[in-house]
């Protein structure tokens, strides 16, 4: 894909994390956020040891704790709802600081809390330990419809060109002078946002010409295939690693340590 951003998420690494297919680990990450999820906001120790979980990932994949707790922040403007729920919901009050809060708003903003960055987490490590091009892969061998799989695609490939599209614009402002600071130039900035809208549909219809003209009738030629196969053979050709069966014993630790946790905080 050779966008900055992508370049930007991805940590290129050789841990065993980054060496496992990335279809692996696609499904088992939508298998430990469906545990989490599914997990009762007052199982405390649960989702204490999901994180310990995650920890334990990101430690195996070399990913730094700072860049982890960085790329989270991403979470903080979703995270204001939860901050507002003792405040507005009913139910019985207690007293904390001074401040009369819901139970169960306390509670609530717990579970969006956990759930939440349980969830940013473990996808922040999926996309720092996988290049997009193999996310991608992976999402069209998990049988994902392959129209979303090509909206994805040329989505994750033109929001660069758009951005140095709108990185021109802005360019041409500053050199006449216009740096758009105060609220009189609101409608200067809505007519930016239009002419961007009207650039970037005029290149994806001329893109769209483009394939059509060399071939296109809907499906993007098929890519490498990337399979949780043996890579490496030693003596006799016996796979080194595993094979395909290891690959998915590796991936389906986390959710199948997090479905114990779960259970063990359940029966407590």
């Amino acid at each position: 894909m050779g966008a900055g951003h992508v370049r930007g998420l991805y940590l290129p690494g050789t841990s065993p994390v980054h060496a496992l297919p990335a279809h692996t680990k696609i499904a088992s990450l939508l298998c430990f956020v469906l545990v989490v999820v599914s997990t009762p906001r007052t199982a405390v120790e649960a989702f204490l040891g999901y994180a310990v979980l995650l920890a334990v990932v990101a430690r195996l994949a070399r990913v730094p704790a700072g860049t982890l707790l960085r790329r989270l922040l991403i979470e903080v403007p979703f995270l204001a709802f939860a901050v507002l729920l003792p405040f507005v919901a009913e139910g019985d009050r207690v007293t904390v600081l001074g401040l009369a809060l819901s139970v169960d708003g306390l509670w609530g903003a717990w579970n969006v809390l956990a759930k939440g960055t349980l969830g940013v987490a473990a996808s922040v490590l999926l996309a720092a330990t996988t290049p997009l091009r193999e996310l991608l892969s992976g999402l069209e061998r998990l049988r994902l419809p392959g129209p979303l799989v090509q909206i994805a695609t040329f989505m994750v490939r033109y929001v660069d060109v758009i951005a140095d599209e709108l990185r021109r614009m802005r360019i041409a402002q500053l050199s006449r002078g216009f740096e758009g600071n105060r609220l009189r130039h609101w409608g200067v900035l809505a007519h930016t946002a239009g002419a961007l809208f009207i650039r970037a549909y005029e290149r994806g219809e001329r893109v769209h010409l483009a394939m059509l003209s060399r071939g296109y009738t809907g499906a993007l030629p098929a890519a490498r295939e990337v399979a949780a196969v043996p890579r490496d053979r030693g003596r006799g050709g016996r796979a080194q690693g595993g094979g395909a069966r290891g690959d998915w014993v590796r991936a389906l630790a986390l959710p199948a340590a997090a479905v114990v946790l779960g259970l063990l905080a359940r029966a407590r």
